[in-house]
């Protein structure tokens, strides 16, 4: 064998080697009030069974879901850094505050210098570095969002849920709207998915809403405050589909899309421990389009 096939032959065996190594995850954050077990990336019961397909390689990015987005970001960060850095990519899906949380990220954290990780998380969900170089950012295919609060609710407003909550008062509809640039998602989509079964106590939230939060917010809606937007035909002005402006003119925050209306209003907020809800909806994305 030639000198020039031997180096041919080891330049395509570390090509191979190199896509072989390459792995994609499903990355699932939870919400408020958690229930999984922080730094554990196989405990889903905020979800629901662990055994339910849910998107490749899925894994559960636990936050306790009580203090503050900004006291518990690094959970998530450690997540991104494990799994979604070097040859590996990552999907993410989001349910309520962790719309608020993954928004909150990618503003901040999306342009920062991170260090690739080898994907073997240790104790408290941390992993160690695969060769010591960084990369800007991470490897992010997509977000799909369920029930999506980064516009927050009016629940909070209104002292619906415990005010000394640090999740609740960073969950007001002034504070989650100006808590970052929601517009700079480091050119990573986000796709929103807007449950509309709402409840006796919907006249709290303004138009549509899934009983938690208000169309404004899932439909990832820009402006300083919520608005009344509701499904087409109704009483106040249409969420639309995509990323186009709505039915009031008001636009949607950048590399924002409606995916989902719940036009025919069966899904609620609530996972209910089974991956109900919205979150059917997204989790039947996630397995047909996470690979």
């Amino acid at each position: 064998m030639t000198r020039l096939c031997r180096v041919f032959l080891t330049l395509l065996l570390l090509a191979v080697t190199s896509v072989a190594s390459a792995t994609n995850y499903s990355l699932w954050i939870n919400g408020r009030n958690g229930g999984g077990v922080v730094g554990d990336y196989n405990s889903f019961t905020y979800w629901g069974p662990a055994a339910t397909a849910a998107g490749v390689n899925k894994k559960a990015v636990n936050w306790d879901g009580y203090n503050s987005i900004a006291s518990q970001n690094g959970k998530i960060r450690d997540a991104l850094d494990c799994f979604c850095t070097g040859q590996n990519w990552c999907y993410v899906a989001t349910h309520s505050a962790g719309d608020l949380m993954m928004g909150y990220t990618m503003s901040n954290y999306g342009g920062s210098a991170r260090l690739k990780k080898n994907a073997s998380p240790g104790a408290g969900g941390t992993c160690g570095n695969a060769d010591g170089s960084t990369q800007v950012g991470w490897n992010i295919k997509w977000v799909r969002a369920a029930s999506g609060a980064g516009g927050g609710s009016e629940l909070s407003d209104l002292g619906s849920w415990g005010s000394s909550e640090p999740l609740v008062k960073d969950l007001k509809t002034a504070t989650a709207r100006a808590m970052y640039n929601h517009n700079d998602t480091r050119n990573v989509m986000f796709y929103m998915y807007a449950g509309g079964k709402g409840s006796f106590y919907s006249f709290m939230l303004p138009g549509q809403d899934d009983q938690a939060v208000g169309y404004h917010s899932t439909g990832g809606v820009a402006g300083a405050a919520g608005q009344s937007l509701c499904n087409p035909g109704d009483s106040c002005a249409e969420l639309t589909a995509g990323s186009g402006a709505n039915g009031n003119g008001s636009s949607k925050w950048s590399n924002h899309s409606v995916e989902f209306r719940d036009t025919q209003e069966q899904y609620d907020h609530y996972t209910s421990a089974n991956w109900l809800g919205i979150v059917s909806v997204v989790r039947g994305v996630m397995v047909n389009s996470a690979l």
